[in-house]
């Protein structure tokens, strides 16, 4: 079958099978910041960083064991500029699935990567895809993102209020925009996804010092997300 950006993978990620009748112990929604602030150059960084990630060998030993986990990946800019990079939900269950989910989104394209960023907007649209989600048994969405929302609904009032989000995790990696910890910037960046973005009690946020920094920070969130239960 053929994948977004053209590539042929085989059916082991049995999206043609009926997911909602699987069980899986965690649906995770990965949302990938493509918006103007950062260049085409970053956003390759960001993608192979995501890839190379979803293949470590520690990430690759982590997913397995038990119930399945669903994955969902988009990446998102501007208000009305959210777009699947995965086909819908992928169910994961052996390394041969994340090396296939691995190809596509290493091959993946920038989509209007000129607009603001629409943080809120985004998460509006992760809600949407867990609602449609596997059954699992939690249910996540890390939010990838190199700076502050700038355009569309206000990401706090969204994961705050009671709705779609009641009891779903919410967690960020956040790109500093300078590569040296402690720059007062990054405080500040910090602070505001700590108050904006991070929902339920065991959110958390990875911070990576720009973006040839993404691939170690990725490995390390996805290996806390997979833990179960997750760490605080």
């Amino acid at each position: 079958m053929m994948w977004p950006g053209g590539v042929a993978i085989g059916l082991s990620l049995v999206l043609a099978a009926p997911v909602h009748a699987l069980d899986c112990r965690l649906a995770l929604v990965l949302a990938l910041d493509v918006s103007g602030s950062m260049s085409g150059a970053d956003d390759r960084l960001q993608r192979q960083g995501l890839a190379h990630a979803l293949t470590a060998p520690a990430v690759v030993d982590a997913f397995p064991g038990g119930d399945p986990v669903a994955l969902h990946i988009l990446q998102w800019s501007g208000q009305h500029s959210q777009f699947p990079i995965l086909d819908g939900w992928v169910m994961v269950d052996a390394a041969a699935d994340l090396t296939a989910i691995a190809q596509v989104v290493a091959n993946s394209q920038r989509l209007h990567g000129k607009q603001g960023t629409a943080t809120g907007s985004a998460l509006l649209h992760a809600a949407g895809a867990l609602a449609a989600a596997p059954a699992c048994s939690r249910q996540t969405v890390d939010v990838s993102s190199d700076g502050i929302s700038n355009e569309g609904p206000e990401p706090g009032a969204i994961v705050h209020q009671p709705g779609p989000f009641d009891h779903v995790t919410v967690n960020a990696l956040i790109v500093a925009p300078d590569p040296v910890e402690g720059k007062r910037e990054n405080s500040q960046l910090v602070g505001w996804f700590i108050y904006n973005v991070l929902h339920g009690p065991e959110a958390f946020y990875i911070l990576a010092f720009y973006f040839p920094d993404h691939e170690r920070a990725m490995t390390h969130k996805l290996l806390r997300e997979l833990e179960f239960p997750a760490l605080s």
